[in-house]
């Protein structure tokens, strides 16, 4: 069976889908907490050494670094059979959500909550911002999910992981009471919670925590 090092910091949502998805595949994996907040990732040694893209997470496997989330997830579902697309609509539309929610979920939350909690003076208007965008993304999930138990259906699949993983970090960090503001989201979080072996990023994934600013 491969070997599995994971780079990482607790409070990112990217970090997390490795987690999860290798916890869900019944995997254990190193953890390799790495000092985000401190600005390991910026410097040339760590780009040079880690991820020429200066980015978290890098999972080894077997002491290949691979970065990128979503083709590590396309590759590990594709590895253990599990919570991909099996028809070639479902790969579609399993493709569809991934992508989308890499260019717009996870990208606007991961600032937003970023910017929010674990940045000292955020620019307001900036955070109004990405609010609004937020809101308007959220919508989109919101109604999918009020028909659909799952991304493409009726199970899960790495769309599922992907989407949820910054979603399901406490209140506080994100700003949103998602069993008032979107009760589908809420439901589908509370299904993905239900999957045996799940667990949630700060259970999974050790090391110090940064500091929070948000009020």
């Amino acid at each position: 069976m491969p070997s599995y090092r994971l780079h990482y910091f607790p409070e990112s949502g990217n970090s997390y889908k490795l987690a999860l998805m290798l916890t869900l595949c019944g995997e254990t994996f190193e953890p390799v907490w790495t000092d985000f907040a401190g600005g390991v990732t910026r410097t040339p040694e760590w780009r040079q050494t880690v991820n020429e893209m200066g980015e978290i997470p890098v999972l080894e496997i077997d002491g290949v670094k691979m970065t990128q989330t979503a083709p590590i997830l396309l590759k590990l579902s594709e590895q253990y059979g599990r919570f991909g697309g099996t028809t070639a609509e479902e790969k579609f539309e399993l493709l569809r959500w991934l992508f989308w929610d890499n260019h717009k979920l996870t990208g606007y939350m991961a600032t937003y909550r970023f910017m929010r909690t674990f940045t000292p003076n955020g620019d307001p208007q900036v955070l109004k911002h990405f609010r609004r965008r937020l809101d308007d993304f959220l919508g989109i999930i919101e109604q999918h999910l009020s028909r659909n138990a799952f991304a493409i259906g009726e199970k899960p699949t790495i769309g599922d992981i992907s989407m949820m993983a910054y979603l399901h970090y406490p209140s506080d960090e994100h700003g949103y009471d998602f069993g008032e503001s979107h009760p589908a989201i809420h439901a589908w979080l509370g299904r993905m919670a239900a999957l045996p072996g799940w667990r949630s990023a700060y259970d999974l994934l050790p090391g110090p925590r940064m500091t929070h600013y948000a009020t």
